[in-house]
């Protein structure tokens, strides 16, 4: 009866290990006649400036990507600062496309005069550029009148030289004018002493 047990044993453990013996020999066919998975080349998607700062992730049409790269921090944090982000989204929506850009860096300039100055902002830099402009004005209405002056000076120069160039020319007509009568009076002299001496001959 044991001896019978043991046979029964024996064969099932046998017929048991079959399926594994011949899985070997069988997997490289199943192998083969998969396809193989192509790996495709993943696309990361770098986040702009401004849902980098606030941590959220950036929409394909994020309002504020073309507008502040991630390689520019700081322009949207101090927009950001002065204005907050829902401010400047909202002012973003309302201005059309093509002027974006210029809202843009308006917004930047306005927030770095209100950090440098929290009282006047932007209004004190607007300020202090007129008052630049006003001293240029005066600066330039004063170097056109020395212009005009010494255009002034320079015609009452030419004409001084003229009238002194026409006095120096006078003395020598006179002496002309001298030599010319002497002339006359010398050859009047003649005839009168060749008319006497005719005269003298009858």
């Amino acid at each position: 009866m044991d001896s019978f047990d043991t046979r029964t044993t024996t064969t099932s453990n046998n017929t048991t290990s079959s399926p594994l013996s011949s899985s070997p020999s069988s997997s490289p066919s199943s192998h083969s006649s998969l396809p193989l998975a192509t790996t495709s080349p993943t696309i990361v998607v770098t986040p702009c400036a401004a849902c980098k700062i606030l941590r959220r992730r950036c929409a394909e049409k994020c309002v504020l990507a073309p507008y502040f790269p991630p390689s520019e921090p700081l322009k949207f944090t101090t927009a950001h600062r002065v204005f907050g982000a829902s401010n400047i989204v909202k002012f973003l929506q309302e201005v059309p496309e093509a002027q974006r850009a210029d809202a843009v860096s308006s917004m930047v300039y306005e927030a770095n005069a209100r950090i440098r100055d929290p009282v006047y902002g932007c209004t004190g830099v607007i300020c202090q550029l007129q008052k630049q402009v006003l001293e240029l004005q005066v600066q330039l209405a004063r170097v056109q009148a020395e212009l005009v002056n010494m255009r002034c000076q320079r015609a009452n120069l030419m004409a001084l030289i003229f009238m002194e160039m026409e006095h120096l020319q006078q003395p020598s007509s006179l002496a002309n004018s001298v030599d010319d009568l002497h002339c006359l009076g010398t050859n009047g002299a003649f005839l009168d002493e060749a008319v006497l001496w005719e005269t003298q001959l009858i």
